[in-house]
């Protein structure tokens, strides 16, 4: 059976370029916010915001069903259980 990844449509494009836009914003929000300081462990930050709530919604999307849930996300369920335990979320 050949399993080759699917090829990204017009559509998902368009999706990641509307995700982009809104990561952007936000970005550009939260430095306003800031007024001129300087962040601190904005990487760490941001990865923790999007991360969470994207194994979240995948999880839900599943049925709770981890081997799918990682199969969305391209990552192997160790690595899918490691992050929900870092997040309190299995």
């Amino acid at each position: 059976m050949n399993r080759e990844a699917p090829r990204p449509s017009p559509r998902d494009a368009a999706e990641r370029e509307t995700l982009s836009a809104a990561v952007a914003q936000a970005l550009e929000d939260y430095f306003t916010r800031l007024d001129g300081h300087e962040p601190d462990g904005l990487y760490r930050m941001v990865m923790e915001e999007v991360e969470r709530p994207l194994l979240e919604c995948v999880l839900q999307q599943c049925n709770g069903n981890q081997s799918r849930a990682a199969q969305y996300l391209g990552i192997n369920r160790g690595t899918l259980r490691k992050k929900l335990r870092q997040y309190d979320l299995g």
